[in-house]
């Protein structure tokens, strides 16, 4: 799963690297939670929208609560995801997420990473409810090295697919290479998802 992730890239580096003329602003962040406001690449544009995708056919937006997430393996069919994974796909930027182990009873953060470059790029979908425009990260089964931490991971797409998973691409939802992340114990502050600063993705050796 992600429950937590941060972005801090430059703006122009994102525009350059999804190929679009510009950026919507945004603030760095290091401690994005469900519900903040999320920045997503779309077909030849970039948007703010709320993480936690609301489908079209809710009654209630609150049930985004729930749908941070998307599990890869059964996106395609179930009620809630599947009408955005045919029609509305998109990619979310990050700078790396975290995923918790349990040490001497408490919740260990660790921060996963790019090892060769600045930004992942989640497969994502998007979707519209009256005025409100949501989205969730797609997971899948977790790469050996992730497993050392946790049994599931983001979908991570490369430069090479973007185009290829927004024009509705198959055989995209699966572990990335495991070269392609780093992993490090971070502080606990990271818990707080009030907490917002540069020193949340600092090593931390306990």
């Amino acid at each position: 799963m992600c429950g937590r992730y941060a972005l801090h890239a430059n703006p122009e580096v994102l525009a350059l690297m999804f190929g679009l003329s510009e950026i919507p602003a945004y603030q760095p962040r290091y401690n994005i939670a469900p519900s903040a406001q999320a920045l997503i690449i779309r077909q030849n544009e970039a948007a703010m929208v709320r993480w936690g995708l609301v489908p079209r056919w809710a009654k209630d937006p609150a049930i985004g609560a729930r749908m941070n997430n998307a599990r890869g393996e059964t996106v395609a069919d179930k009620p809630s995801f599947r009408e955005a994974y045919r029609k509305r796909r998109c990619l979310i930027p990050a700078s790396g997420y975290y995923e918790w182990t349990l040490e001497r009873g408490l919740k260990q953060p660790y921060y996963i990473y790019p090892s060769g470059g600045e930004v992942f790029a989640f497969a994502g979908l998007w979707e519209r409810w009256n005025d409100l425009q949501t989205c969730a990260v797609i997971t899948t089964e977790a790469n050996r090295k992730m497993a050392e931490v946790h049994d599931r991971m983001p979908v991570i797409v490369s430069p090479q697919e973007y185009s290829n998973w927004l024009s509705g691409g198959e055989n995209l939802l699966r572990p990335c290479e495991e070269s392609v992340i780093s992993i490090r114990r971070v502080s606990r502050a990271v818990n707080n998802a009030r907490n917002e600063n540069p020193l949340l993705i600092e090593p931390d050796e306990g």
